[in-house]
């Protein structure tokens, strides 16, 4: 009788830790709020403050797809498009900070942050950063008439005929007009500069020679480098592009030069630095699959994945960049 009862509380005993050791696991597969809660409880939300189909809804919905498969949770995609992102990025800024809504930041609103003064927002201030996702770099392209053949030329050629080349952008302020301003700033080159009403049609007008230049992303200026009706000359990021790893960099003429586009997800300010770690650790664990970093490079961009300082940093940097580069174009608005 005795051996009975030692056999039954040996495998009480073994029942109870194996009890432990899986509520352990559960506990460690979630994360608590400040007032206890598990979190995600409920379906979270990731404001995209663009069109539905654009690079920032893209990328929104490519991270939601897989947070909803990690946490079962629905991710939700708030597309507020309008005043240049403005009002999306106001939404996110006056948003509970539980973790239950994100922005999908990028460098467009880097660059609206430097254009206007008066903003009911701070980048810095209002929110917490979580992981840079993906970069993408943009390619300076001239007309086959141009006589210049690298980075090198051209600069040559621009300081000979001073204003004499014009160079084509999708309107003041967007990314590839600041990237032209930036070179100009750091080369001393004098370039004239007609925007135009989006990117499509800068880039028209380029390959008719009505514009002897025009920077752009990649993707879109590809089919006419492949068909020769634009030369490349350099991409804008640090590092080749595998997506035209032929062409060099600006920075390998011009040491320093990088101005890229690039996607990041941040939650309001005072969010649990909890949260923030979860969402990180699930966010760059996606960043790493396959399937993610396929769709991402079919976008022309560059999966990266970082920790929220790391973030924070980097935007601070472009922050600063941008501001500097819209004092010199005088291009801030209120």
């Amino acid at each position: 009788m005795a051996s009975v009862a030692l056999w039954f509380f040996s495998v009480l005993s073994v029942f109870s830790v194996t009890i432990g050791i899986a509520a352990s696991a559960a506990a460690a597969q979630s994360t608590s709020t400040s007032s206890g809660q598990a979190y995600p409880t409920k379906p979270i939300r990731i404001i995209a403050s663009t069109t539905p189909g654009s690079g920032p809804d893209i990328m929104s919905r490519l991270i939601g797809q897989k947070l909803t498969e990690a946490w079962g949770q629905q991710i939700v995609v708030d597309n507020r498009a309008g005043g240049s992102g403005i009002i999306g990025t106001e939404i996110a800024a006056r948003a509970a900070p539980d973790g239950y809504t994100l922005l999908m930041l990028t460098s467009s609103h880097v660059i609206v942050a430097a254009l206007f003064q008066k903003l009911n927002y701070d980048l810095v201030r209002d929110f917490t950063p979580i992981s840079l996702l993906a970069s993408t770099p943009f390619i300076l392209t001239v007309h086959p008439s141009v006589p210049a053949a690298s980075v090198k030329e051209l600069i040559a050629l621009a300081k000979s005929r001073p204003g004499e080349l014009h160079y084509g952008s999708g309107g003041p302020g967007t990314p590839p007009h600041l990237a032209t301003e930036i070179l100009k700033t750091m080369t001393g080159v004098d370039l004239f500069h007609v925007p135009y009403k989006g990117i499509t049609p800068a880039l028209i007008d380029t390959v008719a020679g009505q514009v002897q230049m025009t920077i752009a992303v990649v993707p879109a200026v590809l089919p006419f480098l492949k068909t020769g009706k634009l030369k490349a000359l350099g991409v804008t990021s640090t590092k080749r592009t595998p997506l035209a790893p032929e062409v060099p960099t600006i920075a390998e003429t011009v040491p320093g030069y990088e101005v890229i586009g690039w996607y990041s997800l941040v939650a309001p300010a005072k969010t649990p630095e909890n949260i923030i770690s979860r969402l990180n650790t699930e966010v760059v664990r996606a960043l790493k699959t396959p399937e993610i970093q396929q769709r991402i490079s079919g976008l022309g961009a560059e999966p990266i994945g970082s920790t929220p300082r790391e973030l924070g940093a980097y935007m601070r940097a472009e922050i600063d960049k941008l501001q500097k580069a819209v004092k010199a174009a005088n291009l801030r608005r209120e």
